[in-house]
């Protein structure tokens, strides 16, 4: 199944193995179980420390678990685990092996010291981009405490448990039989679910930190370029954000970042994280900003957050990006996670053969549409003007499908659904008044994005749209506090301009402490 040179690649890796393990099958007649055999068989053959058996007795066939020999396995696949989770794979093998994980030994202690019974199971779709990082910290989870399990399960392969389950949006995590999240979870969040005292822990380690010299509120591309700017200068540098990599993490393909003709976002965010980290920048990763409280303390600036820790300093740099707008219709919020989405890449997959609207008539609307299209039975996209704002050669292309109508005028004034799931989406046809309902299965909604600045309104002058209201130097409106990216009124946001934008506040930053001493 595996091709000759992922086959050289595996076996390298298979070297790392420093106990043997053994993968054992829970199979049926089915065409997939012969290929997940297939699958099993090729990596055994490319280490004398992998076995496989086929007498495992899983509830879902065909599926295989990964253990180490001679103990209760903890990791299984529910699936065959390509695509994106090829890797989710290698690392599996890899830490169930011996090989060690590259994470804090802090992390692996708190891990290892979690008590009680953990059964996780995540649904997942193999074109996801954002469900490996969640399947890779359970399982993670599962070889270093033997108190959890973990369970990866293709929801094309299990369309009737999907149903059952009304999922309708992918990673979607079971714990003990329970809801327990959905979409990305980073390991850090998922540990502070389930250990209750791993907050508090936190903040307290938080607020204990010595005043910064440049603070950085943010994790995407701007607040990644201020924090190397900054610590190249050679002052206090810190990093607060609510998840390194910010809304770039979201996003499926990038062929627009100068000198790398293509990448991903999750790729690309974790570049951005390796570099920040090659310098003196302290990464306080998985806290919400919640105030800014400007010279509190000896003229530092605090910043308080959701947890309850504050952070001083100098200088600030607020780089909190922006997210994705939503309708603000009834039943949206309701019925988000079961028929309403927002990323087409990793819930499309889920709606295969059904029908499905898409709001927005932009480029993100019409890729979103065009992707679409190859899955789902029929898409319809919904614009408010009275014509469509995306790129004439993406237009070209989504007239061009068979399966794919388009609605401008439209008003978009309500999501349907009969208690568990979405069923139908009412708008309003703005030429004649008359209102009129579709009925379908999913909406993705592509409208644009909204700052994330709410959590400053009153303090700092933002415009009427939210943005944080910037000059030529990144300057606010209050001394030593500085913004870039998508958060301000810098028109065009776009990764490239983030990056540039988050260099020049660094630049001004530093430029304000050397010629604004504070004690």
């Amino acid at each position: 199944m595996l091709d000759a040179n992922i086959q050289a690649q595996l076996r390298a890796y298979l070297e790392k193995i420093q106990h043997p393990i053994e993968l054992v099958g829970t199979l049926d007649g089915s065409n997939k179980a012969q290929e997940m055999l297939a699958l099993l068989q090729d990596i055994a053959a490319l280490s004398d420390k992998v076995g496989v058996r086929q007498d495992g007795n899983s509830v879902r066939k065909p599926s295989f678990s990964v253990g180490r020999l001679g103990e209760p396995a903890r990791i299984s696949f529910a699936g065959i685990p390509m695509g994106h989770e090829f890797t989710s794979l290698i690392l599996a093998l890899l830490q169930t092996g011996g090989h060690p994980p590259k994470v804090e030994a802090s992390v692996i202690e708190e891990i290892r010291s979690i008590p009680g019974q953990f059964h996780f199971e995540t649904f997942i779709s193999l074109s996801c981009h954002n469900c490996p990082d969640v399947v890779q910290a359970l399982n993670l989870m599962a070889v270093q405490n033997p108190g959890i399990s973990h369970q990866m399960i293709d929801g094309a392969l299990y369309q009737d448990e999907v149903t059952a389950r009304q999922i309708m949006g992918v990673p979607t995590v079971f714990l003990n039989g329970e809801p327990f999240g959905q979409g990305r979870m980073t390991l850090e969040e998922i540990i502070g679910k389930i250990d209750t005292g791993a907050l508090q822990r936190e903040a307290e380690k938080v607020s204990a930190r010595a005043p910064f010299d440049v603070l950085i509120v943010g994790g995407g591309p701007a607040g990644a370029a201020a924090a190397i700017y900054a610590a190249r200068k050679g002052i206090r540098t810190g990093v607060v954000s609510e998840r390194f990599g910010g809304q770039v993490l979201d996003t499926l393909a990038i062929e627009n970042f100068i000198s790398v003709k293509e990448t991903d976002g999750p790729r690309l965010a974790a570049g951005f994280e390796e570099h920040v980290r090659e310098y003196d920048v302290d990464i306080i990763n998985l806290q919400r900003a919640e105030a800014l409280l400007p010279g509190t303390d000896g003229g530092l600036t605090e910043v308080r957050l959701a947890s309850g820790a504050r952070l001083r300093s100098k200088a600030v740099i607020i780089a909190t990006g922006a997210r994705w707008r939503e309708m603000n219709v009834p039943g949206e919020k309701r019925y988000r996670g079961h028929g309403v989405a927002y990323c087409p890449h990793c819930d499309g997959p889920l709606f295969k053969g059904k029908r499905v609207a898409v709001i927005g008539g932009g480029n993100s609307g019409v890729e979103a549409a065009i992707d679409l299209a190859g899955v789902v039975g029929q898409v319809t996209l919904l614009e408010f003007e009275g014509i469509l704002r995306a790129d004439a050669i993406l237009q070209k292309k989504l007239f061009s499908l068979p399966n794919v109508k388009v609605i401008t005028q439209a008003l978009s004034t309500e999501v349907t659904g009969d208690g568990q799931k979405v069923n139908g989406l009412l708008y309003t046809d703005r030429a004649s008044g008359v209102s009129l309902r579709i009925d379908l299965e999913g909406v993705f909604v592509q409208i644009g994005l909204l700052p994330n600045s709410e959590w400053l309104k009153g303090t700092i002058a933002l415009s009427p749209r939210g943005e944080i209201e910037i000059d030529a130097r990144c300057e606010t409106s209050l001394p030593g506090v500085f913004a870039a990216g998508d958060v301000t009124t810098v028109p065009y946001k776009q990764i490239v301009i983030a990056m540039g934008e988050g260099s020049k506040a660094a630049l001004s930053a530093f430029d304000h402490l050397i010629r604004n001493s504070v004690s």
